[in-house]
């Protein structure tokens, strides 16, 4: 739908491709790498999602904004994406809990976005040319002047953004999963009785919740917080979030996920926390040529496969993996890379998709029931070795 009063818009890639529409969200210029979400719902979750900091996103699903915009879809304080590109752009959404229209929410954080673009020939460039740095501007309409100054933009390798999205402080989360809406998956109302700390590299929301939904106490802690700090806390469990961002240079994540390896505590991974543990196990990591964003990409292991959500950009190189030492659980089935691993002989295991699913599918939430498990399990090995002594 173009709206009347709409200005337009320009789109440029780093190899001087040019998309031109209309504006949407803020006036204004953003610079990022450009890359494209497959999923056809979910687009406030996605724009939310602190692991797409840095990020102008693409959706493959030609309706935007046709479902509003409200507060209990929100995965973190606002969205956290540079910008936003979408074929069309709904002005008039129709859901009972929309607040909002998706323009408003983005020009209230001065997000800019365009629509009215071929999201198709978009998404056919990248996944050809793969992901690349790329400009939004509803000010700058000379395509020559901004691709000038994407060319100053930073590369996503090598960018440690965990540092600019973790929270400032720990703190507590209480608030379980929802009864209201996510009715397909099981609580656990009984008193929290395991303590896990979440380092925060981008934390999404729906994970804490999943964590508490499973009768956890979850404390969460800024991503440079030390060994020494979180043990303090005297974890059951540590959690390694997802986040932005190479993780090759979240150096202070590597070292503390490493150093946390001698107590072994039960550590669960998800995305760049999956990345992270690989990382301080000796395995490398390398960028994916366009990632894997969206709601249907299938991980097999041991005879079943899962349909997951996922979010990345880089990924564990197979090649560097100690097979001693390290099972490989999971293989994303599309492209064949490491979709999943665990310790042979300590208690870690870590995924590189997103069981809690928000927006997604629920088929992998039993991760979380394997980390309670891998608890329970060592709380009952000190407890015996107590008994003993």
């Amino acid at each position: 739908m173009l709206c009347f009063d709409t200005q337009p818009a320009l789109l440029v890639l780093a190899d001087g491709s040019t998309f031109r529409g209309w504006s949407f969200g803020a006036v204004g210029t953003a610079f990022g790498e450009v890359v494209f979400n497959t999923g056809m719902t979910g687009y406030q979750e996605v724009l939310t999602d602190p692991s797409y900091c840095g990020q102008l996103v693409a959706f493959t699903y030609p309706e935007l904004g046709n479902t509003g915009i409200n507060a209990e879809d929100e995965e973190s304080e606002g969205p956290q994406v540079r910008g936003a590109i979408s074929r069309n752009l709904c002005t008039h959404p129709s859901n009972w809990r929309s607040q909002q229209t998706l323009s408003a929410y983005l020009q209230h954080h001065q997000i800019p976005g365009i629509y009215g673009i071929d999201t198709r020939a978009l998404t056919r460039k990248l996944r050809s040319a793969g992901a690349m740095n790329g400009g939004i501007s509803s000010e700058i309409l000379d395509p020559q002047i901004l691709l000038e100054k994407i060319q100053e933009t930073p590369s996503m390798t090598g960018l440690n953004l965990a540092q600019r999205v973790t929270t400032k402080t720990a703190y507590e989360w209480v608030e379980p999963t929802s009864n209201t809406w996510e009715f397909s998956l099981t609580t656990h109302p009984e008193a929290p009785s395991l303590r896990v700390v979440a380092i925060d590299f981008g934390i999404k929301r729906n994970i804490l919740r999943r964590l508490a939904s499973y009768g956890c106490q979850v404390i969460v802690v800024p991503a440079n917080t030390s060994a020494e700090a979180i043990l303090a806390y005297q974890p059951d469990g540590i959690f390694l979030s997802n986040g932005p961002g190479d993780p090759a240079a979240v150096t202070e994540g590597i070292a503390t996920t490493k150093a946390l390896l001698d107590y072994q505590k039960p550590m669960f991974g998800i995305c760049l926390g999956h990345q992270l543990l690989g990382l301080s196990l000796g395995v490398d990591t390398f960028k994916l040529k366009f990632g894997h964003r969206g709601l249907n990409q299938p991980a097999g292991g041991q005879q079943q496969v899962e349909i997951t959500s996922q979010n990345h950009g880089f990924a564990l190189q197979a090649e560097s993996i100690d097979q001693t030492a390290i099972e490989v659980t999971h293989l994303n089935l599309n492209d064949q890379t490491i979709a999943g691993l665990q310790h042979k002989t300590l208690p870690l295991f870590s995924v590189q998709y997103h069981p809690e699913a928000s927006p997604g599918p629920h088929d992998a939430d039993y991760l979380f029931a394997k980390f309670v498990s891998m608890m329970r399990a060592e709380q009952g090995k000190a407890s015996t070795r107590k008994t003993k002594t």
